[in-house]
């Protein structure tokens, strides 16, 4: 899977383009009387490639460019964007920017983020893979991939296989003179697949996700994750209503991890719209929870040296012994609240849950009797109450072994006392997104069923 072709990078050389381009935008910013700008251009690459029952679906290759202007006329902020980067359409966009500005009000917050706080250094986190993986290659490996899921008996159908290999480039600038560069890879394979008995059809899906092509498992394992997780979830049953412990396989409990991401953070804060307001140095999770932002993994699916904002990134704590530390904060939520950037503009750089030591089978055993679950489904979480309902599928559970299949029910709660309500965190941790965390069990919630 990581075989390349001759194809020549020329990263480097689209990336001087695109400096230049940046350079320019902030050359006709500050000729246009505009106090402070930003600019971003970048261009986004790559190839998908799907198939289904053994016939090619799709072959796409995808190529846009985009360039987003800001200005600053004062406190007054104007915003424009293209995906045109020729010269015409890049002056016309700096115009209509300076022209939104000029009838916006003042804000107080508004402004770049302070030029003291800049990314100076760009060290090398190994983003930069690109897979030169040609349609008929990727074809042949989306068909393995399938196929091996649809050798697996039971197996009645399938939704596809598919390959992707993306690429972006990007270049970020401001009128504090900070330029940075950015080349990252992402690159995907995926399998989605189906299975009937009497009880009717159940559907599951596997993927992997990686900066670098030669991290992919063999190409069968990913089919036959596909498969076991769909033939795994045949005769599944519904509960009656009834309160238990409940165990989030590693892939949903990060989900939990983002609810309480997206509670300390910035805009949820200064809008008053958040269940954890005013919760910096307070408990809310149990004492041996740890969960730091760690921005410089090596091909980490968050990392970055710098924010949205140019702000230079930082390791740091978010929570302590179960106590938070710190909000998530853009240079302008800092403002709104009297606070400083955490160089988080634009979101968070691969968080650490710190795991336990028991692998899955364990955290089963932990369980005891209960909900084990693998997917979750609606948008039934108020982050203003921290109110949570979502629809879930998984299994039940009794004496720490897996007894059936179930579908169809609803788990609710409160998220702080389902945060409070944290028993364990797994060993078994999802390496497939930029919060890395290990199943999670939660000590009591509500299940509506039948």
């Amino acid at each position: 899977m990581n075989e390349l072709s001759a194809k020549t990078d020329t990263s480097e050389a689209q990336l001087d383009r695109l400096a230049q381009v940046c350079e320019d935008v902030l050359k006709r910013c500050r000729a246009a009387g505009a106090s402070q700008a930003e600019v971003g251009a970048s261009i986004d690459s790559g190839l998908n490639v799907g198939v289904r029952l053994g016939e090619v679906e799709t072959i796409e290759h995808t190529r846009d460019r985009s360039l987003a202007i800001t200005v600053y006329f004062g406190k007054r902020k104007g915003s424009a964007s293209t995906a045109d980067l020729q010269p015409e359409s890049i002056a016309t966009t700096v115009e209509q920017a300076c022209a939104i500005a000029r009838y916006t009000e003042d804000d107080e917050c508004s402004g770049l983020a302070d030029a003291d706080r800049m990314a100076r250094e760009q060290p090398d986190l190994d983003l930069w893979h690109p897979w030169n993986v040609s349609p008929e290659q990727a074809i042949t490996l989306g068909l393995e991939i399938e196929d091996a899921g649809r050798a697996r008996a039971g197996i009645s159908n399938s939704e596809g296989a598919s390959v992707q290999a993306g690429e972006i480039l990007a270049v970020t600038g401001n009128s504090h003179g900070f330029l940075a560069r950015e080349r990252v890879t992402r690159h995907m394979l995926s399998c989605a697949l189906l299975a009937e008995d009497e009880n009717g059809m159940q559907r599951d899906y596997w993927y992997e996700s990686v900066r670098a092509a030669e991290d992919f498992p063999d190409a069968k394992l990913i089919g036959n994750n596909a498969a076991r997780r769909t033939l795994e979830r045949l005769g599944a049953r519904q509960l009656s209503t009834r309160s238990c412990p409940v165990l989030f396989a590693p892939e949903v409990a990060r989900g939990l991890i983002g609810h309480l991401l997206s509670a300390v953070s910035g805009g949820a804060l200064y809008r008053k719209s958040t269940f954890l307001l005013d919760h910096v140095g307070k408990k809310i999770l149990p004492d041996f929870m740890e969960i730091v932002e760690r921005p410089f993994i090596k091909r980490g699916h968050g990392s970055s040296s710098f924010d949205a904002e140019g702000v230079a990134t930082v390791d740091s704590d978010l929570i302590r012994d179960g106590v938070l530390t710190r909000y998530i904060l853009s240079s302008y939520s800092a403002r709104k609240l009297g606070l400083s950037s955490t160089g988080n503009a634009g979101g968070v750089h691969n968080i650490l849950v710190k795991p336990g030591t028991d692998d899955l089978r364990a955290m089963l055993k932990n369980l005891g009797t209960g909900l084990f679950v693998t997917d979750v489904m609606g948008q039934g979480v108020s982050i203003i109450t921290g109110d949570y309902s979502r629809g879930a599928s998984g299994f039940w559970v009794e004496n720490g072994e897996i007894v059936y299949p179930v579908e169809e029910i609803t788990i609710a709660s409160n998220l702080r006392e389902m945060y409070t309500n944290i028993r364990a965190i797994g060993s078994d941790v999802d390496p497939r997104s930029h919060i890395l965390c290990g199943s999670i069990l939660v000590d009591k919630m509500m299940l509506a069923g039948s």
